[in-house]
């Protein structure tokens, strides 16, 4: 196995992960990267590690460049195990002189690996280090997306190694943005995001604009997953931008499940006045849609409207479970609304309107709920609630 030349004297020496399909929970249908990088200078500098399992692809990369124990720093921007995994191991192989970190990334390492009599060397933003020709400059990003986690900035090449931000859940024969399909690029960093970095879209936007403020340079990002960006830099941050200011698509999203037809009838409906309003709709039934796609979708789309029969006076677990996942991710932004059918209690379309305040969505109607079989009475109330959100999402987007 060899490392990769990112730009002179940078090269990538992670691991692929060509088999992995679930990653604590996350659908990753294309596999996944553990990136690691490794810097030679005066100095020889590794960032990060990779997940364990895979120490030895690590280090056979390091070694068709140097020999480990010859690498003089270790950066450790983020401690999460896929990229932390392997840490005690590269230690033990390189012996570094420091191991730069964050104070939560120290306490972290310290609590996970029971190991406190290490190099370790604090670091804050604005912190440098030279080691030869470049300088490391150190920020914190916490809660992009844990509390230790920071990026690298070599100013002299421009280079940002951004652990977990700008990545991508993808494992390809191509290390770089320019050697895959720009289409999938897209898609699994629209997914990563939306499953990942979503619910720290707050502190995304206060990096952006620190980003600004300090007059950073990219000619290359080093994500800790995915591909490198050397061509396509401005498209993800434009991209980041954009989702971190919580800007969506004039687009409704109609997700809910069946019991015996009669809410996905009254879904059909719904979707029938969306269109009718001449607003592009998407129909998604949780039997059969994966919630990590779905949640890329839920990133980008203004309207969303949920449905559920009720069962034991509660939601479909289908419909429970998304939600739960759904709210733990905090979309903001959202026009909703909801509707449901029901036998003898009827409580689902109260219970999916809770889920929408709690998401702070603007709920634009109190939701229909149906007795049974929906009649031609009740499906015309549910188009025109398809068209009353579509109005809505057409009023919101020309504002």
């Amino acid at each position: 196995m060899r490392a990769i030349k990112v730009k002179e004297d940078f090269y990538w020496v992670g691991a692929i992960d060509w088999k992995v399909r679930n990653f604590h929970g996350y659908s990753t249908t294309r596999g996944t990267t553990y990136n690691a990088y490794l810097l030679i200078d005066e100095k020889i500098v590794l960032f990060d590690t990779v997940k364990h399992g895979f120490e030895e692809e690590l280090l056979a990369r390091i070694s068709s460049v140097v020999e480990p124990s010859k690498v003089d720093y270790l950066v450790v921007n983020h401690i999460e195990p896929d990229h932390a995994g392997a840490f005690l191991r590269a230690v033990e192989v390189i012996k570094p002189e420091k191991i730069f970190i964050t104070r939560n990334g120290k306490q972290g390492i310290i609590s996970h690996f029971h190991k406190g009599d290490l190099p370790f060397e604090e670091v804050k933003t604005g912190y440098e280090v030279k080691v030869g020709k470049r300088t490391l400059r150190f920020i914190e990003t916490p809660m992009i997306h844990w509390p230790d986690s920071m990026m690298t900035y070599i100013p002299e090449d421009k280079i940002l190694v951004s652990q977990d931000a700008f990545g991508a859940h993808y494992a390809t024969s191509g290390r770089f943005d320019d050697e895959v399909d720009y289409c999938e690029l897209i898609q699994e960093t629209r997914k990563y995001y939306a499953n990942i970095v979503y619910p720290y879209s707050p502190q995304v936007a206060k990096l952006l604009q620190t980003v600004k403020e300090m007059k950073l340079e990219f000619e290359i990002i080093c994500p800790d997953h995915g591909v490198v960006l050397r061509k396509h830099i401005k498209d993800i941050l434009a991209l980041y931008e954009k989702w971190s200011s919580f800007t969506c698509e004039p687009v409704v999203l109609i997700i809910y499940d069946t019991m015996w037809k009669s809410t996905e009838k009254m879904a059909y409906a719904i979707m029938e006045g969306v269109s009718k309003e001449g607003v592009e709709v998407k129909l998604r039934n949780l039997t059969v849609s994966d919630p990590t796609e779905l949640m890329a979708e839920v990133l980008e789309s203004k309207g969303l409207i949920l449905g559920s029969p009720t069962l034991n006076n509660g939601l479909l677990p289908t419909v429970s479970g998304f939600l739960t996942y759904m709210k733990g991710l905090r979309p903001r932004g959202k026009i909703g609304a909801a509707f449901g059918s029901y036998g003898w209690s009827g409580e689902s379309v109260k219970l999916l309107n809770q889920y929408l305040q709690e998401i702070q969505a603007e709920i634009v109607h109190e939701g229909i709920r149906c007795k049974y079989a929906p009649d031609k009475e009740v499906l015309a109330q549910c188009e025109e609630l398809g068209r009353l959100v579509a109005k809505k999402i057409k009023e919101s987007c020309s504002a």
